[in-house]
């Protein structure tokens, strides 16, 4: 009964049921385009260090020589071509240390910090590939098997890196609800206040630990961010200021007052100039003794 008097329901399902469908069919297909893109991406490097050129992507051809003469790479030492591997190689460090110790980069592009990412992953597994690979110093001997190891370990170092940074700069952050953005949105605000030297001492402290509450549970900081965004917290603040922090109270001049130029300090002078008897009179100083007045002469006895 019930089909017999809805069976009409059957053509907007069919719809439902095909957007569906072609929904997953996209993003299996741009899946897809990034494996092959990564794919010829690893290609075109180990290409360019064999002296080829590869045809541009999506176009049908055989590699050919490139321009300069092939043989002159063989010649080359296996120290100098241990230090371009090494060049290279702590270029790829210094790119992926920009993302991990800055904590706006981070804010900016979370994906490069979350390992559950496919695409970070691989580059964080092609690191420690890399890094294990990499011999003591350029002045050591490597078979014609480890060299091509660590060489192959670069390549997929550097392309790994590239295709994660190109994801999570497509992504930015798409992962996250709503509200959570507005914490990142807000996080972004309070991290340019905590680093404006521009800012009282307090307001800085203030920002920064307000930084750190929206960013909990939202992204990871590495020990080593925390201290890089600490040191420029606290850069160009004087040394007293810093024992202030740790304690939570007001900063101390070397006279054992707050500093002057805070709101505690002006506070405190106004105080000190309101108290009886203390008019005009600069804080902490002693009153001047009052002269006495000379004895009366007694008369001598005739």
């Amino acid at each position: 009964m019930f089909v017999g008097n809805y069976w009409w329901l059957v053509f907007p399902l069919m719809g439902v049921f095909a957007a569906v469908g072609n929904r997953y069919e996209r993003s299996a297909r741009r899946r897809h385009q990034r494996r092959l893109e990564m794919l010829h991406a690893k290609a075109e490097v180990r290409a360019a260090r064999r002296g080829q050129v590869l045809p541009p992507y999506g176009t049908a051809g055989v590699p050919t020589q490139a321009p300069a003469t092939a043989s002159a790479a063989t010649e080359v030492p296996q120290k100098v071509q241990l230090q371009r591997l090494f060049d290279a190689h702590d270029e790829i460090t210094r790119r992926w240390l920009e993302y991990e110790l800055d904590v706006a980069k981070l804010i900016e592009f979370p994906a490069m910090s979350d390992g559950r990412q496919p695409l970070t992953a691989a580059f964080l597994r092609a690191r420690h590939a890399a890094d294990r690979a990499r011999p003591a110093s350029a002045d050591a001997k490597l078979t014609a098997e480890d060299f091509a190891a660590y060489r192959t370990a670069v390549t997929d170092y550097e392309v790994a890196f590239d295709v994660a940074e190109r994801d999570a700069r497509r992504l930015k952050d798409t992962g996250f609800t709503d509200v959570e953005r507005h914490r990142l949105d807000t996080a972004k605000q309070l991290l340019s206040v905590a680093v404006d030297q521009a800012a009282t001492p307090a307001e800085r402290q203030l920002a920064y630990k307000r930084v750190r509450r929206e960013l909990d549970g939202l992204i990871a900081l590495s020990d080593d961010a925390i201290e890089v965004l600490e040191t420029k917290v606290s850069l160009e603040l004087p040394a007293a200021s810093s024992s202030g922090r740790d304690t939570g109270g007001p900063s101390l001049s070397k006279a054992g007052t707050p500093e002057a130029d805070g709101a505690g300090g002006d506070a405190l002078r106004q105080a000190q100039g309101a108290q009886p008897g203390a008019e005009g009179a600069q804080p902490g100083a002693h009153p001047e003794p009052q002269a006495m007045p000379a004895p009366w002469p007694v008369p001598k006895k005739s």
